[in-house]
C-alpha cells in the first residue's frame, strides 16, 4: 500500500495518507500566534480544512481529534469555535488536555485522523 506525504518537511509532514486513512500532524496557529485561543482555534481549523482537502477528504470524515490547550480555563472559548466548525451529525471522537506547547505564543494545538 502506498504512503502519500502532504507538505513534507525535514522533521514532519503536514499530513500522511495511508490507504483510506489520513493522519494530520498537530497544527498550531501561524498568523494568530500569540492572540486569543478563539482566534488561534479558528486559524487552526482552517488549516485542517485545507490539509484534509489536499488529502481528498473533509471534516465530515474526521474519526479522532486530539486538542492540547495551555490552559484549561480557555476550554469554553476553544469549544465555542469548535462547535460552530464541527460538521453537525459527524462529530469525531475527541480528547482535550492541558499541556505545555512548543513555544509560548501557541495556546492550542489540534491533530486529527480522518477517513478518505
Amino acid at each position: 500500500m502506498t504512503i502519500q506525504r502532504i507538505k513534507p518537511g525535514p522533521r514532519m509532514s503536514g499530513a500522511v495518507v495511508h490507504g483510506n486513512t489520513v493522519y494530520l500532524a498537530g497544527q498550531v496557529a501561524n498568523a494568530t500566534a500569540g492572540k486569543s485561543v478563539g482566534e488561534q482555534t479558528q486559524e487552526i481549523l482552517s488549516i485542517i480544512d485545507g490539509l484534509l482537502a489536499e488529502a481528498g477528504t473533509d471534516k465530515t470524515k474526521i474519526l479522532m481529534t486530539n486538542i492540547w490547550l495551555t490552559d484549561m480555563a480557555t476550554f469554553q472559548e476553544m469549544n465555542a469555535v469548535w462547535d460552530s466548525w464541527v460538521a453537525q451529525g459527524n462529530a469525531p471522537a475527541r480528547a482535550t488536555v492541558e499541556a505545555k506547547l512548543a513555544a509560548p505564543q501557541y495556546k492550542v494545538e489540534i491533530a486529527v485522523i480522518a477517513a478518505k
